[in-house]
């Protein structure tokens, strides 16, 4: 076991000094402020802070006359008066050198200048005009993590449209679900997708997602699947069978039809909180909760966090692992906001081997490399050493904590390089708890929170408390906070989904604990986490205790205790190959948990489970199966179409 707390990494003179914060904070005068000062400062006086960052960052557009922040939560309004574009911020840097890579599992990669980035966003938006795309609009994907993803959002954010993704591992149902309520113009497709070295035809799946959206004008093709088995570049493959023509709801074409003619690379330049993109809740329970974000709030958010907590730049290089159904995808494609570039993977990350995204980080001398915690504690667990990341200044890890186990993996592995725990999430697209390039790595602890965050712990009487666990919840304001639900015109299910609890104040469904230094642990959602005897336990905790033995390969704990009433406290564990449950295994499970944590922690039962439920993005699902052993019927408590292993949820029955 590796102590909570042990110091891994210090920066050195010359990082601190040659840190982009480093360099905003001297502009400001505040070059001899401590972190914690300036954070303090940056949510005392948003005003004055998010000002700053419009002007650090010379960001386009007109700031207009209005007051920078007026209202409170939920209500604040931002920039009154002003007028930008993301595309317009994102299209600006003219530097030579490519402006993004793309890579696939099977090898294939391809590389677009900058120049030729604008002219694929000029000729997509041209072909999104002539079929009748304009301003406010929605343009809807069913697309994997490849070039004609972001250009093509690129292309409707230029429009002042709005553009919204689904990854086609994403089921019809879930995609309709989602695709339904914002009733799309367009909608962009591939015919298929390779994922750990098999084929995946989605042709009928689009079909029918197609004809369930009587509101689209037309079907965009992406022959993806087809190019990949011809050794040809999407657009000179010919388009799907039978996806031609006229359908119910409007007209038919490849993606070559709709790049076919060029035309001027111009911007509608909107209101700061004018819809950018609709992401989605998990979808795991009930309808998703589709979360408008606006133009300039992710335009100052994500200038703000890439370059002072991720350190990059003009030329640095950027990866994140995840599909276009995460909201990562959204952070990754912010790379172009600050001039770097972004490193887009289509493919599994462990085919074929689980080595394969480290390769792609050597290879594409990647600056810094993100990854869902899982990844890397399955790295530990394969006992890899990365090669050839002399380029690599830092690596992050997001959606769901990391044990102080996976810090010091990446310390001893990757000697120098800094390992950083982020959290946030789909609802703010961002994270608003994390590292910086001017603090130290402790294994376990995530080292601030986030400039412009005010993150506090709430005790149950909505006190903030530091030192203790609490309910993490947001006192002020933050630009990317959504500007509205879709279809959700008086604000209930917005106002429902964050200020039920504390009136005017964000919860955010985390358990947090905030100790002076304004460094924090995560412990996992608050409306899942375990209270044995009156003591709130994380399910983190359990997870780094239980999965660090080589016999299991995933576990979940689950409490079934409700409000006033003791529970009994059930661990399932799917095996490694091989392993078996015996009654030896079960004991020494039991004594450590005992041992490390407390006697609240020892389960009543260990249960064998085939694997264990998770969403696509690779969260486990704890409160579906939470539901389903307190009586909700397996169908009704999770959405299968939103879950990476659906089969499995069958075997949680009571």
């Amino acid at each position: 076991m590796v102590a909570e707390g042990a110091l891994l990494w210090e920066p050195a003179e010359e990082t601190v000094a040659s840190a982009r914060l480093t360099r905003y904070l001297q502009g400001l005068g505040r070059s001899g402020a401590g972190y914690e000062e300036v954070w303090r400062w940056s949510v005392d006086h948003p005003e004055e802070f998010w000002a700053s960052i419009w002007d650090h960052f010379g960001v386009i557009g007109e700031r207009g006359d209005g007051p920078v922040l007026s209202g409170a939560m939920p209500g604040a309004e931002w920039f009154a008066g002003s007028l930008l574009n993301y595309a317009e911020n994102a299209l600006r840097h003219d530097a030579d050198g490519p402006a993004l890579v793309f890579v696939s599992e099977d090898g294939a990669r391809q590389e677009l200048s900058r120049a030729e980035l604008r002219e694929e966003v000029a000729r997509v938006r041209a072909g999104l005009v002539r079929l009748g795309v304009r301003r406010g609009d929605r343009v809807a994907a069913y697309l994997p993590n490849i070039p004609q993803a972001l250009i093509a959002f690129l292309a409707t954010a230029s429009l002042g449209a709005i553009w919204s993704a689904g990854s086609p591992d994403f089921g019809v149902a879930s995609i309709v679900d989602r695709f339904t309520q914002i009733e799309p113009k367009v909608l962009i497709a591939v015919d298929g997708y390779r994922y750990n070295g098999k084929a995946y035809d989605r042709s009928a799946a689009v079909n029918e997602i197609a004809a369930a959206l009587p509101s689209l004008r037309a079907t965009v093709w992406i022959p993806y699947l087809t190019a990949a088995a011809e050794g040809l570049p999407p657009q000179q493959a010919d388009p799907a069978p039978g996806s031609t023509g006229q359908t119910p709801h409007g007209e038919v074409i490849g993606w070559e039809g709709l790049r076919a003619e060029s035309g001027p690379l111009e911007f509608e330049r909107v209101p700061f909180g004018h819809p950018l993109w609709i992401l989605y809740s998990s979808g795991t329970t009930g309808l998703p909760k589709p979360i408008v974000h606006g133009h300039g709030g992710i335009v100052l958010e994500h200038l703000k966090s890439l370059s002072f907590h991720q350190d990059l730049g003009e030329g640095d290089v950027f990866f994140w692992y995840t599909t276009t159904g995460w909201m990562m995808w959204n952070y990754l494609a912010g790379a172009l906001l600050v001039g770097a570039v972004p490193v887009l993977y289509d493919g599994s990350a462990t085919h074929p081997s689980p080595a394969v995204l480290w390769r792609v980080a050597a290879s594409e001398r990647v600056t810094y490399f993100g990854v869902g915690a899982p990844y890397i504690m399955a790295s530990l667990k394969a006992g890899l050493r990365p090669e050839g990341l002399d380029g690599l200044r830092g690596v992050g890890s997001t959606g769901s904590p990391l044990p102080p186990e996976g810090f010091a993996w990446v310390a001893e592995a990757l000697p120098g390089v800094p390992v950083g725990s982020f959290s946030g999430g789909t609802d703010v697209c961002t994270g608003f708890v994390g590292a910086t390039p001017l603090h130290p790595i402790r294994a376990g602890i995530i080292p601030c929170r986030s400039l412009g965050a005010k993150v506090e712990a709430y005790d149950p009487e909505g006190r903030p408390v530091t030192g203790e666990v609490g309910e993490l919840v947001l006192t002020r304001p933050m630009p990317s906070m959504p500007v509205m639900f879709w279809n959700d015109p008086d604000g209930e299910r917005y106002r429902e989904s964050y200020f039920d609890v504390y009136p005017g104040v964000w919860r955010h469904g985390d358990w947090i604990k905030i100790e002076a230094d304004g460094s924090c642990v995560i412990y996992g959602r608050s409306d899942s986490t375990l209270n044995r005897g009156g003591v709130r336990m994380g399910t983190s905790e359990f997870y780094r205790v239980v999965e660090r033995f080589d016999e299991i390969a995933d576990s979940l704990v689950i409490d079934t205790g409700r409000l006033g009433q003791e529970g009994r406290l059930l661990l399932y564990v799917s095996l490694a190959e091989g392993a078996e449950l015996t009654g030896e295994l079960t004991d020494t499970l039991c004594k450590a948990l005992r041992a490390e944590l407390s006697p609240r922690h020892v389960p009543d039962e260990i249960r064998v489970v085939p694997g264990i439920p998770r969403t696509l993005s690779g969260k486990k699902l704890e409160v579906p199966v939470r539901k389903i052993l307190l009586g909700t019927p397996v169908e009704q408590a999770a959405n299968p179409d939103a879950m990476a292993n659906p089969e499995v949820l069958a075997h949680f029955r009571p």
